[in-house]
């Protein structure tokens, strides 16, 4: 693939806005530590993914997955979380993507599971910088421009308007009928943490479904479970429980579909017509 075609894909474009990012967030919050973060985050990734994809023969090794897992972890760690973390958190994210796999595909979205297990394992924070939670509440702008682009990139809009509508409507309910305090949820870094989540980890290719209706009820699901979790626990995991209990059920759909497909026709016909 040239330079200029790898630009112009969805892989390409989610690289250049994150790193894009990156690089705003650390300049405007007047933090280098973010940057740092991003090179250990992405060296980790690599580290992790060349040699995974040299034992598989990949005829091309270009880690540009491993490129974008490292810079979203950089974004939503805390800058303050030790260099060793990050790489922890970037190594666990790729080893998932080579080895928690169905049909060569890999079942959970490596960002999101290694950001799940850092919490788990590391009690790492997360502050979500990268996508201006402590910044000017207008640059949230640089989240929807960037958005726009790689949803309308990767033919996305049913399965992320699906979440932000039902996500924000739930989240309304539950503060409308005293079920719980959702304020914060409307407000920095919570509204900033959705909108990237959303626009840069939901939008994942490989690991969620291509079909409208399907791609509806896969937000739908992210939604409901996370909004749940955030009701029920709080804190700043429900976004990632949500996404990786959709990318089970996704998963385990597509492994009905195809039982149903390759069911031996007798066993399909009617019991009238057997024996």
């Amino acid at each position: 693939m040239t330079t200029n075609k790898w630009i112009k894909s969805p892989k390409g474009y989610v690289a250049m806005a994150v790193t894009a990012y990156l690089f705003i967030a650390s300049i405007a919050g007047h933090d280098m530590a973010g940057i740092i973060n991003g090179i250990v985050a992405v060296g980790a990734a690599i580290a992790v993914d060349i040699p995974f994809g040299l034992m598989r023969q990949r005829k091309r090794i270009l880690p540009d997955g491993a490129l974008i897992t490292g810079l979203l972890i950089a974004l939503v760690l805390s800058t303050t979380t030790a260099w060793y973390v990050v790489a922890a958190t970037s190594a666990i994210a790729i080893a998932s993507k080579h080895l928690l796999i169905y049909k060569k595909k890999p079942i959970f979205n490596p960002a999101a599971f290694g950001l799940l297990l850092s919490i788990l394992i590391f009690g790492s924070g997360q502050s979500w910088w990268g996508a201006f939670g402590d910044l000017p509440t207008w640059m949230i702008a640089f989240l929807l421009i960037g958005g726009y682009m790689i949803t309308d990139r990767v033919n996305k809009y049913p399965q992320v308007f699906s979440f932000f509508g039902t996500f924000f409507v739930l989240l309304f309910l539950i503060g409308r009928f005293h079920l719980g305090d959702a304020s914060d949820a409307f407000r920095p870094p919570f509204i900033n943490a959705a909108l990237f989540f959303g626009f840069f980890m939901l939008t994942d290719l490989p690991t969620t479904p291509a079909k409208v209706k399907d791609q509806i009820v896969f937000g739908i699901l992210v939604a409901f479970v996370g909004a749940a979790v955030y009701d029920l626990f709080g804190g700043l995991m429900y976004l990632f429980i949500g996404l990786l209990l959709a990318n089970l059920y996704h998963v385990f759909k597509s492994r009905l579909v195809a039982r149903a497909i390759n069911r031996p026709v007798s066993n399909m016909q009617p019991a009238s017509k057997r024996g």
